[in-house]
């Protein structure tokens, strides 16, 4: 792939491309769910910056470093294969699948292994790889939401997306209390109010 210019001036009528050339408007269901994964994508590229400038341990710091930039080459799987009509489809075009998601679940089982029993729901925040990890975590669940409505309308599309983003933001949870145990950050608990008694 060669991009050799960045503007094209064809979406200034408020519509654009999906591959295959299908011209739909900008805030088509289709366009919403892969804009909101490149947007995930983002966020993790933030987390990462911010995991390689802590002072945790060098093992700790890769280990998060190397998840997240698989799963943002993930994303960059998922955001093609929505940014694709299913009649466009190409021969040979990756489609996420069960290996990905099993390699987060993997991933999950192991981090789970280091973190005790969860009690309360946590606040976001607490420092800035855990709280950018929950913000990927809510944006990863409304891209999940769009991509259910775009396989509603467009069942053709597949479950491979929906199931991957599933997995990824119980991934990111679970990666964001394991962060903030491996690099120092607090984590704080929700303080369940009580009704006057």
């Amino acid at each position: 792939m060669r991009i050799t210019r960045v503007y094209t001036r064809t979406g200034d009528r408020g519509t654009t491309r999906l591959v295959g050339n299908k011209e739909v408007p900008k805030d088509h269901i289709r366009i919403e769910a892969y804009g909101t994964v490149d947007e995930l994508n983002a966020i993790l590229g933030i987390v990462r910056v911010f995991n390689t400038r802590s002072d945790a341990s060098p093992d700790a710091v890769s280990r998060i470093d190397q998840m997240l930039h698989r799963i943002q080459n993930d994303l960059f799987n998922v955001g093609s294969e929505l940014a694709t009509p299913p009649t466009d489809r190409w021969p040979g075009q990756y489609l996420i699948g069960d290996p990905d998601i099993d390699r987060l679940e993997g991933w999950i089982d192991t981090m789970n292994e280091d973190l005790g029993p969860l009690k309360e729901f946590i606040l976001p925040g607490g420092g800035p790889v855990g709280a950018f990890l929950h913000q990927a975590r809510t944006v990863c669940r409304r891209a999940e939401r769009q991509v259910v409505r775009l396989t509603r309308e467009e069942p053709e599309t597949g479950n491979g997306p929906t199931r991957f983003l599933n997995r990824l933001s119980d991934h990111l949870f679970v990666l964001g209390r394991w962060a903030a145990r491996q690099l120092g950050e607090p984590e704080v608990l929700w303080e369940r109010s009580r009704a006057p008694t």
